[in-house]
């Protein structure tokens, strides 16, 4: 299908309400667009430059369990929580009450990005690995009720009310189909659409089906970077859009229901690469600035600490990267070491700039690697 002969579908007469029934997906497109073309090209060597430093960085896993967290605060602020990217890092006790359901979701969130990346290893992105992602997303939380891990079995809706809905997907008695063939493209090979396009399309359909009760949202985002991870164009799964389409909130809504209600397909998949291309050239930023601060902690700061914390505090860096708000239990744990050593490296660290402490309080303190959060807070 050429691109300018894209219909999105129809509205299907339900009871008292009108259902948006997608056309499938699943077929050839062609992208005979000059401007189109340019775009795709830069978005594509944007995250070519990205993969080769996921590809390049030592110890990569470390900060990618930053992406993780950053991913999963940006894309559960979009759904309404509130919990920030030093949050993602602490534990329940040290929030209060009214912040810990937020924080709960934002953990379950992280757990089933995890639990997928880890999934794709051996299994394909599929609607399987969807559901299954799904049940760890709810699991626990708000909406746990709202059948985790199965596709509905009853109407849902976007907005106040069904009668007062903004949209309303397809009845839940097309969605096993629509799904299905939402697979099939991902994996089609017996024609050719580029991976970023087939993924920008994907998520389109997949939003538009709203295959789950709950979740949708945050479960079509992260569907992108495991596409990505999985189609191998990042080696390591370190872009994710949610920051970019939460910065662009009512543009990414507006872009989609444009899709639904005018076929403005090509506006999507102008705003989509455009943000694969932002995204990527700002966390390859995000890398040299990481690569920049590793080696100015190491050439100038940790010389000169005492010579008997030297290899605690190279030990206790390296950790720092993947967890970079602590205390001080934390720290025994994690290097062996008694409490009164860890604390004392601690309070060295504070001393050379290399952690605050952000509670204000005399016990149960917390110390956050700030510099380091502070490159997520910006990118």
């Amino acid at each position: 299908m050429n691109l300018v002969d894209f219909n999105a579908g129809h509205y299907e007469q339900r009871y008292e309400y009108k259902a948006f029934l997608p056309e499938p997906i699943c077929h050839e497109w062609i992208i005979a667009d000059p401007e189109l073309m340019d775009l795709l090209g830069r978005a594509d060597r944007a995250l070519g430059e990205l993969n080769a430093f996921s590809q390049l960085i030592p110890d990569i896993d470390f900060f990618i369990r930053m992406y993780v967290a950053k991913e999963a605060t940006q894309s559960s602020r979009i759904e309404g929580t509130q919990t920030n990217i030093e949050d993602a890092f602490k534990n329940a006790d040290d929030l209060k009450p009214e912040e810990r359901d937020d924080w709960s979701e934002v953990q379950n969130y992280i757990r089933a990005i995890n639990f997928a990346i880890a999934a794709l290893e051996t299994l394909p992105l599929s609607t399987r690995l969807l559901r299954q992602t799904h049940a760890e997303l709810m699991q626990g939380v708000r909406g746990e009720h709202k059948q985790p891990g199965a596709f509905r079995s009853s109407q849902n809706w976007i907005g106040v009310s069904l009668k007062n809905a903004a949209f309303v997907p397809p009845h839940h008695e097309h969605v096993p189909e629509l799904m299905g063939d939402l697979e099939k493209f991902l994996h089609a090979e017996h024609f050719f659409v580029h991976p970023l396009v087939r993924i920008a399309i994907a998520h389109y359909q997949f939003e538009t089906i709203h295959p789950f009760l709950d979740g949708n949202g945050r479960l079509g985002r992260l569907m992108i970077s495991l596409y990505l991870a999985s189609e191998g164009l990042l080696h390591k799964p370190a872009l994710y859009l949610s920051d970019y389409f939460e910065r662009n909130k009512t543009a990414y809504v507006d872009h989609l229901m444009a899709v639904r209600h005018g076929n403005h397909l090509r506006a999507w998949l102008v705003f989509f690469l455009f943000g694969v291309e932002e995204t990527a050239r700002a966390s390859a930023s995000v890398f040299r600035a990481i690569i920049e601060l590793k080696q100015r902690i190491e050439r100038d700061v940790l010389p000169r600490f005492s010579t008997r914390r030297q290899d605690n505090a190279h030990d206790l860096m390296r950790h720092l990267y993947a967890q970079p708000v602590i205390d001080v239990k934390w720290a025994t744990n994690i290097i062996s070491v008694s409490t009164n050593t860890a604390a004392a490296l601690i309070a060295e660290m504070v001393s050379s700039g290399v952690l605050i402490e952000v509670t204000g309080q005399r016990r149960n303190r917390l110390f956050a690697f700030d510099e380091y959060l502070r490159l997520f807070r910006s990118s």
